[in-house]
């Protein structure tokens, strides 16, 4: 069996992970805080048939060999953390992430998970949730009948409560940062779970130590550059096609040889 039908199988493989990946980056255009990913791809082994620098007589050298490639593959796909468009909805609990940093939120099990989404709003006892009804970290609790709810650039919540003419401290929003946020394990439902590639979170006030400033009545979009995905998405369809021929030039070359020799 011819070795180029197994090596063009992996580059089909592989552009078809590809264009998973970019399929995914286009359905989540619209979705806030989506971070789009990028297929990375690298080459398989290696069948040395000549070394590189073997003796070739006893004066010269072979200077580059034969080297035989097995193929390619997807190594991993990485989370491109840029800044998507803001885009201003003028709601209270609408934040966003003005550069770096991570929301932090509460799954039921007691594990803090993290967000650049911060399309909020309040659960039935008044704690500001996220979409999915997950709690802040630190827990942020608005009175009913408060007016005049306002979130700072650096977190901290104030609002007049009944009765009340001056606006009194809520609590405070922090923020978490990763060495390597790529590193964080996509959950879906915009959510990311630490790992050990990504290292400790490290939580401060926003505005501080690198982190980013929190902007009210505004939310983070999808960073998913439309006319950068289609173009991606051609060229992979056009090193699917170059593989597909490969595979189909195989196939004839040994057909040519069952008919011939």
């Amino acid at each position: 069996m011819s070795s180029a039908l197994w090596v063009s199988k992996t580059g089909l493989a592989a552009q078809d992970k590809a264009m998973a990946t970019i399929a995914n980056n286009l359905a989540n255009v619209n979705t806030t805080g989506f971070k789009s990913d990028r297929a990375v791809f690298e080459d398989l082994f290696y069948a040395i048939e000549l070394q590189p620098g073997a003796q070739a007589d006893q004066v010269n050298t072979v200077p580059s060999g034969i080297q035989l490639g097995s193929g390619v593959r997807i190594a991993g796909t990485q989370k491109v953390f840029t800044e998507g468009n803001v885009q201003t909805t003028g709601q209270p609990m609408d934040l966003a992430i003005i550069g770096s940093g991570f929301f932090q939120v509460e799954a039921p099990s007691g594990e803090v998970l993290y967000t650049e989404s911060g399309q909020l709003q309040l659960n039935a006892e008044g704690v500001m949730v996220n979409a999915q009804g997950l709690p802040l970290v630190p827990a942020i609790e608005v009175p009913a009948g408060a007016s005049r709810f306002t979130v700072g650039s650096d977190g901290v919540v104030t609002a007049v409560l009944p009765g009340d003419t001056n606006p009194v401290e809520l609590g405070q929003i922090t923020l978490v940062n990763f060495v390597n946020p790529a590193g964080l394990e996509a959950l879906g439902g915009n959510l990311y779970k630490q790992t050990v590639a990504s290292g400790e979170p490290v939580e401060g006030v926003a505005g501080e130590e690198g982190l980013g400033t929190i902007k009210q009545g505004v939310l983070e979009g999808s960073n998913v550059q439309v006319v950068e995905a289609m173009v991606s998405m051609i060229a992979i369809q056009r090193a699917y096609e170059a593989n597909a021929k490969v595979l189909d030039a195989s196939s004839s070359m040994q057909q040519f040889l069952n008919q011939n020799v």
